[in-house]
């Protein structure tokens, strides 16, 4: 690491801790030239997760988009947004952990009704009334009684 004061290629690492809630690493370093500290940070790079529509577009994952729509099919229902945001943040760890270059809404979608099966099965309903386009109640009824066997 190059020192920024004299700029003289080699440094040690003094001290190193988690930051961020440990998704990035705080290093104190030492110049060996003119002994004054810096501080550099460690992060994981990672690749864009790019979402492949039903309408052929794509574009970039976006957590809060996922939160929003999970959040209408929880509307007065006790499901906490701090839940939600768990749920997010672990279906975007699957999506990064997938190596995939592109992944289908198809996909996401599935996660969701997943996860929100365990969460709040009302709010699980409304969320598949919407993905799965439900036409009429004999579609809706047919989800329901699928929950009901499980």
């Amino acid at each position: 690491m190059k020192c920024p004061y004299c700029a003289h290629p080699e440094s040690r690492v003094v001290d190193s801790r988690p930051a961020e809630e440990g998704s990035t690493i705080r290093r104190r370093r030492e110049c060996l030239s003119c002994a004054k500290r810096f501080t550099t940070y460690e992060i994981i790079e990672r690749l864009p997760i790019i979402v492949a529509k039903k309408d052929g577009n794509r574009e970039t994952f976006d957590k809060q988009k996922l939160i929003n729509g999970m959040l209408r099919a929880c509307a007065n229902r006790p499901v906490p947004l701090a839940a939600l945001q768990d749920v997010a943040n672990e279906i975007e760890l699957e999506l990064q952990n997938s190596l995939e270059n592109e992944i289908n809404t198809t996909l996401i979608g599935e996660l969701v009704m997943a996860k929100l099966k365990k969460l709040d099965e009302v709010a699980y309903v409304r969320f598949a009334s919407v993905y799965r386009k439900f036409t009429d109640i004999n579609s809706f009824m047919q989800e329901l009684d699928r929950l009901i066997k499980e």
